[in-house]
């Protein structure tokens, strides 16, 4: 049997951590209100030691997203700004989805857009902007899935019959 390689990048191959996306949305923030970070502002807002935060401050400057200037002070690249603005508006439709669609309390709506926001493809996250405007707007057509909800009358007994389905082949 021989397999297909897909072309589609999965979330597993995406290069950037939860903790990296969180650096650079440190750097952001800090820049954004401050005017400047430093290892020592970003150890401080985000409750690390210095050692800690040079450390994954070198890994971001090797993959180019973020620069030092002879001063010491950090700015974003431009892939680093790509990567902040896609994380921001990631993680934005996802908390207002969780929150106003699905009705999810308002922690647990940040806690999971914050966990899911670098994961997100830039093809989803395009087409989660459109879905969620039109559900804004009322314009949204009526939902066509493969997937035969109507054989299940709770969440809990869907999760109870789940065994695979043809896409994890």
């Amino acid at each position: 049997m021989t397999t297909k390689k897909s072309s589609i990048q999965h979330t597993s191959d995406n290069e950037l951590t939860h903790s990296m996306a969180h650096y650079l949305l440190t750097i952001h923030k800090l820049k954004e209100t401050k005017g400047y970070a430093r290892v020592t502002d970003i150890a401080k807002d985000m409750g690390l030691t210095k050692g800690s935060v040079s450390t994954a401050l070198n890994n971001l400057k090797k993959r180019d997203l973020v620069t030092e200037d002879e001063s010491k002070f950090l700015s974003l690249s431009a892939e680093g700004h790509e990567q902040v603005h896609s994380i921001l508006s990631s993680r934005t439709l996802l908390y207002y989805f969780l929150k106003d669609i699905l009705e999810v309390d308002d922690e647990t709506a940040h806690q999971d857009s914050c966990l899911m926001e670098h994961l997100v493809s830039e093809e989803t996250r395009e087409k989660f902007f459109r879905f969620m405007k039109n559900v804004a707007t009322g314009t949204t057509p009526k939902l066509k899935t493969e997937l035969e909800l109507g054989h299940f009358k709770t969440p809990d007994d869907f999760y109870k019959a789940q065994k695979g389905d043809k896409y994890l082949e």
